[in-house]
């Protein structure tokens, strides 16, 4: 490589989600997927009994809020705690890590939020052009 060639982020990284075996994709996956992306978002907020993130998270199923927590919590992104009371109590918060990704995604939800009428105006035009759902 010459000294007038950049290098790309992926070459400075040891991992590249671009890459078929790369483990990052994933997490990556976990993390953008419908459920996790809301999970992190919900409980940026602070810490959550599973009842009250299923509430907060309106529309996930027990099973597959159950399976995305799992997945957090063995990325490093969710601590569980169980607490030995009658009946247990379970509750989630995020690890440091966890906030580090939450904070990228609220930044991500808020701006698609903030996108919305240029979203909806654009589904408009584009059904309007190809014959509409």
């Amino acid at each position: 490589m010459t000294t007038t060639q950049e290098r790309t982020p992926e070459q400075d990284l040891p991992y590249n989600v671009f890459a078929k075996a790369c483990p990052s994709r994933g997490t990556l996956e976990h993390v953008t997927g419908r459920w996790g992306a809301l999970t992190l978002g919900a409980l940026h907020e602070g810490s959550l009994r599973f009842n009250e993130l299923r509430r907060r998270v309106d529309g996930v199923s027990e099973k597959m809020l159950s399976q995305t927590l799992h997945a957090l919590e063995r990325d490093g992104l969710v601590h569980r705690e169980a607490q030995p009371t009658n009946p247990p109590r379970v509750d989630y918060e995020l690890t440091p890590l966890g906030h580090q990704v939450a904070e990228r995604l609220l930044s991500l939800i808020h701006f698609v939020e903030g996108s919305m009428d240029d979203v909806l105006a654009a589904r408009e035009r584009y059904d309007t052009t190809r014959g509409g759902r």
